[in-house]
């Protein structure tokens, strides 16, 4: 979706996200793209790292166990490549349908600490 907007119509990428596969269509469908972009759709990329940080914040604060397509929004927002508007009201949709427990206990089991930069 990103390329798509970015281009201004769906295009073939190459897939190299590692941590959020759920989000690794190599294309964007005709209907997905043409109501994003009526909608006004902004799309942000965010590194494997910033997604499996808000992975590991929303276990380690809140005990939610999310798959990594549902940490991007959190992710993007702890990272920085979404910034909202100082007046903007912002909702973050989260998933854990698809969850695989062994990969969070993983991810739960990483020795870093938060940072401010992370949890804001």
């Amino acid at each position: 979706m990103h390329a798509a907007l970015a281009a201004g119509a769906p295009v073939d990428v190459e897939v190299e996200s590692v941590a959020a596969d759920s989000l690794g269509a190599r294309r964007v469908g005709a209907l997905p793209f043409a109501l994003a972009r009526k909608a006004g759709a902004v799309s942000v990329l965010v590194p494997d790292e910033a997604i499996l940080a808000a992975q590991r914040v929303l276990w380690r604060e809140a005990r939610v166990a999310v798959e990594p397509g549902g940490a991007c929004a959190l992710a993007a927002l702890m990272c920085g490549a979404y910034k909202p508007a100082p007046d903007e009201r912002v909702g973050v949709l989260i998933c854990g349908a698809n969850v695989d427990l062994d990969a969070l206990a993983r991810v739960a089991a990483t020795k870093r600490e938060l940072s401010e930069r992370e949890w804001g």
